[in-house]
């Protein structure tokens, strides 16, 4: 590879999917330095702190490095001022990074058209608790939507080059910017099976996972609903603004254990552990089930978007139409109740490597620099 390289990533503020991605591609090309708007080490994960993150301006404010979504009227602007000098940029977006000037090539890795612009309702919300903040975003992006639609397709033209995440996404991208765009599955969490594993006290088996931020659209007030119908306990891993909710929710149902964010020993245990994972959020790119899969457990998942690029019906897990508790409720007990091969759900979850990844990245890049 001769010539310069950058990568970029939204913001590195939260513990996600597309946070360990572009962990991933930190370690696809070491010693290159990553662009965001906001980094917020406390809040990421701990690999961040050996990475050279270069956020924006905006991160002298404390403010919005621990509340990114109060930065929204902020990020367009300062994204576009926030030059970089490349022969090639890599960027992580779900709808900032891919709007980064740069004096070279641009290649996007989209996780997802923004969704505050075009699923607003989705991204904002539907529970009690968060009526005052789904009102807020609802209200900032009627007014705010019709330039920042503008600005991000504009951001999204200037790319050279776009990947995508998903199926799913693929179609997205070719109905919103009318880019079309190949699919790069992106790799699991590195989180090797034979480590070392910690059990978390009062936990008893059996239970079944849930894995996900505690957001709305995440659904895991349904998984608590379905979990006690179905007689299977759920643990819970993540935080979020939606967890005073859900905690009472686990209160009244009897059949939840919120842990939050746990240790990576933590969560060796729990995957090992468990029935099985119960996924019912709307997902980009299905990460959970392949992080399960690595420990040969089965998931319960929603029959929608990334799910059906990691989920194969009757080999490594089952299907739920509708995320509503009855129907997650039947998914589990029929999780429970199967027959599964862990050698059959561990070699699908090899096809979906860190290696490919990188290797396809690299690739791509190179080919990018041939185009200097």
């Amino acid at each position: 590879m001769n010539g310069t390289v950058a990568l970029a990533h939204d913001y590195v503020t939260q513990r996600g999917g597309a946070e360990r991605v572009a962990l991933a591609m930190t370690r696809a090309f070491p010693d290159v330095p990553l662009h965001t708007t906001l980094f917020d080490p406390e809040g990421s994960f701990p690999e961040f702190e050996t990475v050279d993150v270069r956020p924006t301006r905006l991160n002298r404010w404390r403010v919005l490095r621990r509340h990114h979504r109060i930065a929204l009227p902020l990020l367009a602007s300062a994204v576009s001022r926030h030059p970089i000098e490349a022969d090639v940029l890599l960027a992580s977006s779900s709808g900032w990074a891919h709007g980064l000037p740069t004096t070279g090539r641009k290649v996007v890795y989209c996780h997802a058209p923004a969704r505050w612009l075009y699923q607003t309702g989705r991204y904002a919300g539907r529970s009690e608790s968060g009526r005052a903040r789904a009102a807020a975003v609802t209200t900032a992006i009627g007014m705010l939507g019709p330039r920042l639609r503008e600005w991000d397709q504009r951001a999204a033209r200037s790319a050279h080059r776009y990947l995508v995440n998903s199926t799913v996404i693929k179609r997205a991208v070719a109905e919103v910017y009318g880019i079309e765009a190949e699919v790069l599955f992106p790799p699991p969490a590195p989180l090797d099976s034979d480590g070392e594993a910690q059990p978390l006290p009062g936990i008893e088996e059996p239970f079944v996972l849930c894995v996900a931020r505690l957001l709305p659209y995440k659904n895991v007030d349904v998984v608590i609903e379905a979990a006690a119908a179905a007689g299977t306990p759920v643990v819970v891993v993540g935080d979020g603004p939606d967890r005073r909710r859900l905690e009472g929710l686990a209160a009244r149902t009897g059949a939840a254990h919120l842990v939050g964010r746990v240790s990576d020993a933590e969560l060796r245990w729990l995957y090992g552990s468990c029935v099985g994972l119960v996924a019912a959020s709307f997902e980009d790119f299905g990460l959970s089930p392949l992080e399960a899969a690595a420990f040969g457990k089965p998931t319960a998942a929603l029959h929608d978007g990334g799910y059906l690029d990691t989920v194969v019906a009757g080999r490594t897990g089952v299907f739920f139409e509708t995320p509503d508790a009855p129907a997650v409720a039947d998914a589990i007990q029929r999780m429970v109740a199967g027959q599964w091969s862990a050698e059959t759900i561990m070699q699908h979850a090899d096809a979906f490597s860190e290696a490919r990844f990188a290797a396809r990245l690299r690739e791509i890049v190179d080919e990018e620099l041939s185009h200097r």
